[in-house]
């Protein structure tokens, strides 16, 4: 249930995710999804990638500072609302989101959501109790 995801500590400066992707883009590891949060000095860039280990690996050779964390990816009903039930299970057992971005595959008539919560495992009891749908990374990748 739990995916492993990269986050590359980067400096805000041009030039910096290109460089990142071109790094991955010469080692053949495909990137199937994203999100980079900034502030005026820094970045972090946070991917999802089936190829994982390899990028954890080639990005560290090649200098850059990289954790792997766990993350969830779960279906949320691609409607008005959808995402406002999901954020309402969760706010009613006091789960804290340190943070949260929409995959840009749908499944069927969802969307899928890729959360990080302060207890991961607190919160797959609590979503699989609500019959919250949750996505392996070969429902994300595809079928290895």
């Amino acid at each position: 249930m739990k995916i492993k995801q990269i986050a590359i500590f980067m400096e805000n400066k041009p030039g910096h995710l290109r460089t990142i992707c071109r790094v991955l883009a010469d080692a053949g590891v495909n990137i199937n999804t994203l999100s980079l949060a900034d502030t005026s000095q820094y970045g972090i860039l946070r991917l999802l990638s089936q190829d994982w280990e390899r990028a954890r690996e080639i990005l560290a050779k090649s200098g850059f500072v990289v954790n792997v964390t766990e993350v969830l990816a779960v279906e949320v009903d691609d409607r008005p609302g959808g995402l406002f039930t999901l954020l309402d299970i969760v706010g009613d057992a006091d789960l804290n989101i340190e943070y949260m971005y929409a995959f840009t595959h749908h499944v069927g008539k969802s969307a899928v959501m890729i959360l990080r919560f302060d207890d991961p495992d607190k919160a797959i009891s609590l979503l699989q109790a609500k019959n919250v749908r949750f996505l392996s990374g070969s429902d994300i990748f595809g079928k290895a």
